[in-house]
């Protein structure tokens, strides 16, 4: 075990485990942020964003705390950012590399790796933006194909 890794006790692990086992799995996206930094990005009152983020947390869209927010499945799902998943394989000229990881980041995939193997880049996207995505992509300079998989069924995780 690593030295910087935080001990914890028998009890509490048990504890870390029941509420696991008892709990469900759910893709949350937090956003860090004061509710004042943000009501002043948005130009709106503190006021009219707390009366906007209590009506979003009654209907399960939101959690919040101090200092952030978490936006839940429905509200993925509200964004189009759930659903089922595609990745995308591909694969780029070699002297386009650096350039096109640049790019292609800047296209908002979900998670962006870099692989070995017949592909150079393989792109997590969410389903309702996979058409978007894979336009933009194949017009970045170096980009010599694309191949897209929707996830049909999760079978384990």
């Amino acid at each position: 075990m690593s030295e910087d890794v935080i001990k914890i006790t028998e009890r509490q692990l048990y504890i870390l485990k029941k509420l696991y086992n008892s709990g469900k799995r759910i893709k949350v996206h937090s956003v860090y942020r004061t509710q004042n930094g943000l009501a002043n990005e948005l130009g709106i009152t503190r006021q009219a964003l707390s009366n906007h983020l209590r009506k979003l947390r009654d209907i399960d869209f939101i959690r919040t705390g101090r200092g952030f927010i978490d936006l839940t499945d429905k509200a993925l799902e509200a964004l189009g950012e759930t659903g089922a998943e595609a990745f995308v394989f591909i694969k780029i000229a070699p002297q386009h590399r650096e350039k096109a990881y640049s790019i292609i980041k800047t296209l908002s995939p979900q998670k962006l790796f870099r692989v070995t193997g017949e592909v150079d880049l393989i792109a997590q996207v969410g389903r309702a933006k996979l058409d978007n995505f894979l336009k933009d992509v194949s017009s970045v300079e170096g980009v010599i194909n694309t191949s897209a998989h929707v996830i049909l069924e999760t079978i384990s995780e």
